[in-house]
């Protein structure tokens, strides 16, 4: 990829970069949002990608591979949130590693051994962000949508610094819907995260929640925007 074509990189929408580039542009884009960071700090992050990225080698996101997905809800945390804290990087990277491959990641054991197994790698605070954003095994004889919400009430109640990735991840989910999913996945999947929005809007809002006044009025406006576009697929 030659100059130019990094500096347009750069100015484009994550989305926008996904449909022109694909992977290979989100990387150069990860690459260039964590250039400033110590060389340290750098290298345990992409260690953290490299992990990801084999966790994640056989599994798809609708229409892209899902490495894609976790290179833009950390893009986005580096880019429009303005954070570079490298254990936040770290975890958003690795969001859904523990929930999709915990036996990959620990040798066979279940989601506490993956965790330690993050912990050991990349750091405490790593294991336990990852944590508060992974969904837990939920009852068979109830919703599992009424589930998922009580689990991001609870779980980010206390957990500040996990709304930030947990937004980041919604705001790829849920207002980069229509880049993703078509027909009736889009209506179920918009189903699923429509409740969430005022959930998710109360905490952000929090004054303990740790965004620039700036960057927190960003993330209500995509929650407003995906909940805009939510209403717009599901029946009235």
């Amino acid at each position: 990829m030659d100059h130019d074509q990094r500096r347009l990189l750069a100015t484009m929408p994550l989305h926008a970069i996904t449909a022109t580039y694909g992977e290979a542009g989100l990387r150069e884009r990860f690459a260039a949002e964590i250039g400033a960071l110590p060389e340290a700090e750098r290298h345990r992050v992409r260690r953290a990608l490299d992990l990801a990225a084999r966790l994640h080698a056989a599994d798809r996101r609708e229409r892209e591979p899902y490495v894609n997905h976790l290179l833009r809800v950390t893009i986005r945390i580096v880019a429009y949130y303005g954070i570079r804290d490298p254990d936040v990087l770290c975890a958003a990277l690795l969001h859904d590693a523990v929930e999709d491959h915990a036996a990959d990641l620990a040798d066979g054991g279940g989601r506490q051994r993956a965790l330690a197994v993050l912990a050991a790698s990349f750091g405490p605070r790593v294991a336990e962000l990852v944590g508060a954003v992974t969904n837990p095994e939920f009852a068979p004889d109830r919703d599992r949508h009424a589930q998922y919400r009580e689990h991001v009430a609870r779980s980010l109640d206390r957990c500040p610094w996990a709304r930030v990735i947990k937004a980041s991840d919604f705001t790829d989910n849920g207002a980069g819907l229509m880049h993703t999913a078509s027909g009736s996945r889009l209506r179920e999947l918009a189903a699923k995260y429509a409740p969430l929005v005022p959930v998710l809007r109360e905490l952000i809002a929090r004054p303990d929640t740790p965004l620039a006044p700036a960057q927190r009025q960003r993330v209500l406006g995509q929650l407003d925007r995906a909940a805009r576009r939510f209403a717009a697929v599901l029946p009235p």
